[in-house]
Parts: C-alpha cells; sequence; structure tokens
C-alpha cells in the first residue's frame, strides 16, 4: 500500500478501503481471533504507508461493520466476526433511522454546494466563525463532553459563509437533529473518542479546503463527510 493518493478525500477512502478489506480479510480467517488486538495506528501507518485519518476511517468503518471494538485505554480488539453489532436502540430511535438517511442525502446534495461556494465567497470573520467552531469541537472531545451542538454550530457556519440565506434556511430547519448521533443517544458512536476524532478530522480537511479558497475539494471534503455518516448509518439499518 502507498499514500500516494491519500491527500484528496477520494485518495483517501480508496486506502482506507484496502485496508478495511485487508484486515477483515485476516478476521474471517481466523489469522486475527475474537479478542486479538489489532496494531496500534502507528504501526498499522508504518505497515501499510498511510496517514492516521486513513487509518481511523479504516477503524471506525470495521466497528460499524462490528468486527472490532474500541477499549478505552487500551486499545481495538477483534470481536465476532462476519456479524454487524446490535445495538439497544429504543423503538423511537429505530423508527428514525430512515428518516436520518433520507436527510443525509438531501444534506448531501446542498451542504456540498454550500462547502464550494463559501470557499470563494467567506469572509474573514465567517472564516473565524467555521475554526472557532471547529476549535471547541476538539476541546470537548478532549474533556469527554458532548459534541454535537459544536457540530452543528460548524456545519451552520459554513452555511453563513455562503451569504446565501436559503442554505441557511435549509440547515436551520433541521436544527441540531441534523446531526445524526444527536438523535441515537444509545449508540456508541455518541460518545466514542475514536469516531468523534475521526469526524472532527473531517471537518478539518472541509475547513482546510474552504481557507484555501478550493471549491472542488471543499465540495468533495463535505460530500464524502456526509457520505460516510450515511454509510454508518445504512449499516446501522441493516442490523436491526
Amino acid at each position: 500500500m502507498t499514500n500516494g493518493m491519500g491527500t484528496t478525500p477520494r485518495g483517501r477512502q480508496r486506502l482506507a478501503q484496502q485496508l478495511i478489506d485487508h484486515l477483515r480479510s485476516q478476521i474471517e480467517t481466523g489469522m486475527l481471533k475474537k479478542g486479538d488486538q489489532l496494531p496500534t495506528e502507528p504501526q498499522l501507518e508504518s505497515s501499510f504507508g498511510v496517514s492516521r485519518t486513513v487509518v481511523r476511517e479504516a477503524i471506525a468503518d470495521l466497528r460499524a461493520a462490528g468486527y472490532v471494538k474500541p477499549v478505552q485505554g487500551k486499545g481495538v480488539f477483534v470481536s465476532e466476526p462476519n456479524h454487524h453489532q446490535t445495538f439497544n436502540l429504543t423503538p423511537v430511535e429505530i423508527n428514525s433511522i430512515p428518516e436520518t438517511l433520507e436527510m443525509l442525502e438531501f444534506r448531501m446534495a446542498t451542504e456540498g454546494e454550500a462547502a464550494a461556494i463559501a470557499a470563494y465567497r467567506r469572509t474573514a470573520e465567517q472564516e473565524s466563525a467555521m475554526r472557532s467552531a471547529n476549535r471547541r469541537m476538539a476541546l470537548l472531545i478532549d474533556e469527554g463532553k458532548p459534541t454535537a451542538e459544536a457540530d452543528y454550530e460548524f456545519h451552520m457556519a459554513i452555511a453563513a459563509a455562503t451569504n446565501n440565506r436559503f442554505y441557511i434556511e435549509a440547515l436551520r430547519h433541521f436544527g441540531p437533529r441534523a446531526i445524526p448521533r444527536s438523535q441515537f443517544p444509545n449508540l456508541p458512536d455518541a460518545s466514542d473518542t475514536h469516531y468523534l476524532t475521526k469526524v472532527h478530522l473531517e471537518h478539518v480537511e472541509i475547513l482546510s479546503a474552504i481557507v484555501e479558497q478550493d471549491p472542488d475539494r471543499a465540495r468533495q471534503a463535505m460530500r464524502s463527510h456526509l457520505m460516510a455518516s450515511q454509510k454508518r448509518y445504512r449499516i446501522l439499518a441493516e442490523s436491526q
């Protein structure tokens, strides 16, 4: 594996999928058994020639599919292979999954373009608001506190940076529930540091593209971010 194409969201997704396929194969063939600890992030980075972002994306997807389970302060361990994780969701949460998938589909169309517009239209003050929301989310992750509000604040700051009231109103229509995990408190993702750090890194990529005034990259980064979320909730839907 090489990291030559890992500088773009699409490139990182391809590298992450290669790492996912490799680790999943080891689990399914028994080379890695239930209870075995996966190599550390630095070890995976070194062994496969990929970035930490790629490693975290791969682990997050394997976790969502039920192959591995992070243990706070200890590492990531193999769980039951070939089975999706099941969660003790309430009936309300289960019934919310289809609506969540529809909302994410709509957000991909609107927020992808909003990020592209923000890349060439944002003011210095609006850029500062995006940075502030992003920093706040990072601090909340470190402190182990809820992050959904700061996550929503970041997306709202991007909508505001379009200077187009319709983008702002579209996201405001959803309110904080635009952040899916705020509607699924029983999901481990809602408080999992590993997962939340991955989300924050996706935000960093979006912000970087906007700051560097690269509309195409901003659009793709936002779409990749929301597609990753959509993929997680599709897996969740299949597990119910």
